[in-house]
């Protein structure tokens, strides 16, 4: 049951989300390049720059927990 008076939060589409190139589908000169752009954000170790590469409903896992 929703209070009607309770703000509502709108999730994110994919139309508020800017594009970001290169996009799929990818050839090999494009993958190698998203992968490099990748690598770069995380070893800035700038969290501001890292977010940028997740979604807000995105869910961290743990690779030693993966199936």
């Amino acid at each position: 049951m929703i209070d009607q008076q309770s703000p509502v939060l709108e999730s994110k589409t994919q139309r508020d989300i800017p594009t970001r190139p290169p996009v799929p589908p990818f050839n090999r000169e494009t993958a190698i390049q998203k992968v490099r752009l990748a690598e770069d954000g995380w070893n800035s170790r700038d969290p501001e720059k890292v977010a940028l590469a997740y979604t807000i409903d995105s869910r961290w896992r743990n690779r030693t927990e993966f199936p």
